[in-house]
């Protein structure tokens, strides 16, 4: 079973950013190679802006998309991969099902993309 590590610093976030992105409704994943030189475990990191509402929006976006991660993470992320989940306008919202849905499709496309690279 994969670990998840959870990213904290800023400069993880900037080199992430940079690399591979995908928008689906509730859920904006970015992706990037690992700097380590050995296989490890997937790392993520999380972040909402105030665009989206106010501390109580926020902190639930944030709560569901670890709940979701939590389930999905294990079975569909690739080891030495750094992701960023950043909450949208309906990720408070929106169907849990569908936030696992749209989660998994965006690993998938991100995976593709970053073999491609």
């Amino acid at each position: 079973m994969k670990k998840i590590t959870v990213l904290k610093k800023r400069k993880d976030f900037v080199r992430v950013a940079k690399g591979v992105k995908c928008s689906l409704p509730g859920i904006f994943l970015m992706a990037a190679r690992s700097l380590c030189a050995e296989i490890c475990d997937p790392k993520v990191g999380y972040t909402t802006t105030k665009k989206i509402g106010k501390a109580h929006v926020r902190n639930r976006a944030r709560r569901r998309m670890r709940a979701a991660v939590a389930e999905i993470f294990p079975k569909y992320a690739k080891n030495n991969v750094e992701y960023v989940l950043v909450g949208r306008w309906n990720t408070a919202t929106c169907p849990f099902y569908i936030l696992k849905k749209n989660l998994k499709k965006a690993l998938h496309d991100v995976a593709k993309e970053l073999e491609n690279a």
